[in-house]
């Protein structure tokens, strides 16, 4: 599945548009890893932990979006976006957003 965030696919055209198609994560802290990240928050640098946790979120989200694109037919998905929410104290969601479309080479 090809995920991009532009409008087209260059040496490519829109065939079909199949809609919108999205996926999401909720994920919560780790008392253990935010007792690492106040403490790297007190010597500066990377919070690791935190870095970790959002790469594999944007992960789950990106194949459950290719997983609902796939069910409609798509072989790409274009306009993809990503946005953020807290949904409670120590939680928040991960969303990603896209228009799952069939593409052909040119």
């Amino acid at each position: 599945m090809l995920i991009v965030t532009s409008e087209t696919v260059a040496n490519h055209r829109i065939v079909k548009t199949l809609g919108l198609v999205r996926g999401n994560t909720v994920r919560a802290r780790h008392i253990g890893k935010d007792i690492m990240a106040g403490l790297r928050n007190i010597v500066g640098g990377e919070i690791h932990e935190y870095a970790k946790l959002i790469s594999e979120s944007r992960e789950q989200t990106l194949d459950r979006m290719a997983a609902e694109a796939e069910s409609l037919g798509a072989n790409a998905i274009i306009a993809t976006r990503f946005t953020t929410s807290v949904m409670a104290a120590g939680a928040a969601e991960l969303l990603a957003v896209g228009t799952a479309v069939v593409i052909e080479p040119e």
